[in-house]
């Protein structure tokens, strides 16, 4: 039985969007290939040849099937992508043309589950935002690595949406590359964290939004510990 493994690129404000030559609003794409070295290569073509499927959302798919079937064939990872068994997520994509594929249109949670229990390797889930919400809500994630770039972008699409339900997580491994990208792997968490913290700094009020930040009129709450000035 395979794992689903969800794979990113981030920046450190948050965005997936765009960090190859696809298209991006503000033209700030190409950001993690500016910072491409030879052991972050290696990491990316060791993961591809240890999966045994790829899963995708529509958007991402039409980018990768745009690019990999005539990518370079470098340390045979453009063969490998290829060559695996690829599955894109979509109610609009009738006929698609990349070679093993197959698009899931509904029972999103079904059929997710039944590739996990037939794959031989690792189910991959590359950019795909949408996607990873909805896997991570049906509790289908199994592993979630980002791999940090140090860069600012300012704009873009973020991997999660905002007003999203809550999930927790536990990092279970960190390696840091040649380039200063790091390399972040989580696990879902079914429990909260907790520390006594959470009680020690509590408002004794409700705060009073009116009020101008720094400003001394009254309704300001106040902390019960002053160590929150040290955090």
């Amino acid at each position: 039985m395979g794992r689903l493994v969800v794979t990113e690129f981030m920046t450190l404000d948050g965005v997936i969007e765009a960090p190859g030559f696809e298209e991006h609003r503000d033209g700030k794409n190409a950001w993690a290939l500016s910072t491409a070295t030879e052991d972050q290569q290696r990491f990316k073509v060791d993961e591809v040849f240890a999966a045994g499927a790829i899963l995708l959302g529509r958007v991402t798919y039409q980018i990768w099937a745009t690019f990999w079937p005539d990518a370079p064939k470098d340390a045979g990872l453009a063969d490998r992508v290829n060559a695996l068994e690829k599955y894109v997520v979509s109610t609009t994509l009738r006929e698609p043309t990349w070679n093993n594929t197959k698009v899931i249109r509904s029972d999103l949670a079904g059929e997710v589950r039944r590739l996990k229990e037939r794959s031989d390797g690792d189910v991959l889930v590359f950019g795909s935002a949408e996607l990873v919400d909805s896997l991570l809500e049906l509790d289908l994630v199994d592993e979630l690595r980002i791999m940090l770039f140090p860069i600012v972008l300012g704009s873009g699409k973020h991997l999660f949406r905002d007003e999203r339900d809550i999930s927790h997580l536990r990092l279970v491994g960190t390696r840091a590359f040649d380039s200063g990208v790091a390399l972040l792997t989580y696990e879902p968490s079914a429990e909260a964290p907790s520390s006594p913290d959470v009680e020690s700094c509590a408002w004794t009020q409700p705060v009073d939004r009116s009020t101008r930040p720094g400003g001394a009129r009254g309704g300001r709450s106040v902390p019960r510990s002053p160590r929150q000035d040290h955090r």
